[in-house]
């Protein structure tokens, strides 16, 4: 009996085994399975899962598997550059930064770790996903940073550029609303990112409309009317702003449905004045216009002309400020066709007039609040403040403020600088990722 019970036990520790060595392998193929190697730290099929169910569950954009690869790429790369200039992220650092994230949604760090954990999502996930947003804005604020330069005359552009773009009353948009009933939320998400990255055109997106919409404009492409921008609500103004035309919303989760718009065309005006400017220029008697040609030969700007009006005696130069509508006929006229910096030589026959630019302002802009504060190693000069309109008389219709939702000059600043550090971020990550040595298994 017992060399029976002996010989059994062999045969089972020998079945065990061998399953057991079966096993592992079969495990390591599984979700535990490295997909991809980054230099020498791998994504499993386990992280991707988890971070796709994470992005789901939040309801964020790209949460397809393809571009949860890329970011988990990214976050290798991100932990590793941080890693090399010695940047680490403190408890007491990561635990703020997971409070923070989980304060949107007004919960704490338990109650959210816990709301994740009845979808199936691990607390590491959330605490990894924080963790290289953490140490990449501290690699961004050392590295990045310090070379980003701005000047007082980027802001200026910027401001005359969205001075003088029309402001937006109307909107041609086309729609589509896939149905979402309870449980397929995730399957109608889906096939709207899809069909929001393959709309590259109105014609695009009225084949979508037609094939997945279930509104009635669907016959017509989706199309819609044209929309007063006041009548829609204030979220979906702000949306529909941010497009250009041919563009394609971010599918929108609205209950029961996904919702996407396509910008077809815009109507506006212009602000009262947009286009009125006021002009810094100078002016110089000369007693011919070949002396005038002469002159605009060596300068290059508007001090070079004062240097050379040194030759005079007394100076011939007069150098002024105002509305282009207030300057001479005659000056006012080379102004109109003058770029910053040059010049232009008005012949009299018994004398002459060089006329040179040497600043260009939107008059608005020239009284507008100036920025109060700049990144280090910025100067800006400041304009004075623009006086606030009197409120009209009673039974008058208030005047539309020229500047009303128009960037301060601060405001302006730090979209600039934002963006110069997104783009220098990026480059810098697309860097990374060149140098890298990425593989599969």
């Amino acid at each position: 009996m017992r060399q029976i019970i002996g010989t059994r036990i062999i045969r089972a520790a020998a079945l065990a085994a061998v399953l057991g060595s079966a096993a592992v392998p079969a495990l390591a193929q599984g979700m535990f399975a490295p997909v991809i190697y980054i230099n020498n730290a791998a994504v499993t099929e386990y992280e991707i899962d988890q971070r796709v169910r994470f992005l789901q569950l939040l309801r964020a954009p790209q949460s397809d598997r393809e571009s949860v690869l890329r970011e988990l790429i990214n976050d290798r790369l991100k932990m590793q550059a941080a890693e090399q200039i010695g940047i680490r992220a403190t408890d007491e650092g990561l635990q703020n930064g997971l409070a923070e994230f989980a304060g949107r949604a007004n919960l704490g760090v338990d109650e959210f770790t816990q709301a994740l954990a009845q979808d199936g999502i691990a607390p590491e996930t959330f605490r990894d996903f924080v963790h290289a947003g953490l140490v990449w804005r501290e690699v961004v604020r050392q590295r990045i940073i310090p070379g980003v330069g701005m000047s007082e005359r980027e802001v200026e552009q910027a401001l005359t550029r969205e001075l003088q773009t029309p402001i937006v009353s109307a909107v041609l948009l086309s729609e589509i609303v896939i149905p979402a009933p309870p449980g397929s939320e995730g399957e109608a998400l889906s096939r709207a990112e899809d069909i929001a990255a393959g709309a590259t055109s109105t014609a695009a997106f009225a084949a979508a409309a037609r094939r997945w919409s279930a509104t009635p404009t669907a016959e017509r492409g989706g199309a819609l009317d044209w929309m007063p921008l006041d009548n829609m609500p204030p979220a979906l103004q702000q949306i529909v702003l941010s497009l250009q035309p041919g563009q394609v919303t971010a599918p929108l989760q609205v209950p029961g449905a996904v919702v996407l718009f396509h910008l077809r065309d815009t109507r506006g005006h212009l602000r009262p004045g947009a286009t009125d400017q006021t002009v810094e220029y100078l002016t110089m008697a000369l007693p011919s216009a070949a002396e005038g040609a002469r002159i605009l030969a060596v300068a290059r700007n508007c001090a070079d002309v004062h240097v050379e009006a040194n030759r005079f005696a007394p100076d011939p130069v007069s150098r002024q400020t105002a509305p282009l509508g207030a300057v001479p006929g005659d000056v006012a006229q080379r102004l109109a066709t003058l770029d910053e910096n040059e010049g232009s030589v008005i012949d009299y026959g018994a004398g002459a007039t060089l006329v040179m630019l040497c600043d260009r302002t939107p008059t608005l802009l020239a009284h507008a609040a100036p920025a109060d504060t700049l990144p280090p190693g910025v100067q800006m000069e400041v304009p004075p403040v623009r006086a606030p309109a009197p409120p009209a008389a009673e039974g008058e219709v208030a005047a539309e403020d020229p500047l009303a939702g128009l960037p301060s000059p601060a405001q302006m600043r730090d979209q600039i600088f934002n963006t110069k550090i997104n783009a220098a971020a990026e480059a810098y990550l697309a860097e990374l990722r060149a140098d890298a040595l990425i593989r599969t298994p």
